[in-house]
């Protein structure tokens, strides 16, 4: 990394991003810059609705890295301005969907405020729905609906989007949140970390279409 803040940074987001999910987090460095990518929440399968959110924060690396991988984990160097790496890397489905680099327009601003109490609420609603003694099957359905749900207060984003800004530790105090959109991504950008969400596959047959002469 650039320097020891910036390792303790990275070792932050990584931990964060394992209470959330087992399925790692994504580093791309190039240019002297970090991008650290993590799923809030990602659909398993064909036929399940649950949108994509992704957490994402960029640090200072050193100028020479240049890597694109998919890790467990991170694990403190012996250097303090440094991150030790696993020995092999992973390739979670969520990684093979690239937000655009380009092409976002703002739309509108949100209150960190409102993110932080919708976020609760979405907590307190999942653990009331949890049936005891769950399995991971059920647990993941109820994490889904709540998640995955269209918010009123979050102007139609997936409640997931204040999970994701909460628990990835983005929400630090008042401030006022722009929202940008590129195509079916929406952008959620915070001072301390950006949350992208991407709406579920549009799924169903097209619609009819008159052919030949």
């Amino acid at each position: 990394m650039a320097d020891a803040e910036s390792a303790r940074d990275a070792l932050t987001f990584a931990g964060r991003a394992a209470h959330i999910s087992d399925e790692g987090v994504r580093l791309r460095a190039a240019g002297g810059k970090l991008v650290m990518t993590a799923a809030a929440l990602a659909p398993r399968g064909l036929l399940d609705r649950t949108p994509t959110v992704l957490a994402m924060r960029i640090l200072h690396a050193d100028p020479e890295v240049e890597c694109d991988l998919v890790v467990t984990e991170l694990s403190q160097a012996d250097r303090d301005d440094a991150v030790a790496l696993p020995e092999s890397a992973i390739s979670p489905a969520w990684a093979g969907v690239a937000p655009p680099q380009g092409g976002w327009a703002k739309k509108t601003e949100l209150d960190s405020a409102t993110l932080a109490s919708r976020a609760q609420w979405g907590i307190a609603s999942v653990a009331h729905q949890v049936p005891t003694d769950a399995g991971e099957d059920a647990v993941r359905a109820v994490r889904g609906s709540v998640w995955g749900a269209p918010d009123d207060d979050l102007g139609g984003l997936p409640l997931g989007v204040a999970f994701a800004a909460l628990s990835f530790g983005f929400i630090g105090g008042s401030e006022r949140v722009p929202v940008y959109a590129a195509g079916r991504w929406t952008r959620v950008s915070l001072r301390r970390g950006h949350v992208l969400s991407r709406g579920p596959a549009v799924s169903g047959l097209t619609s009819v279409r008159r052919t030949g002469a």
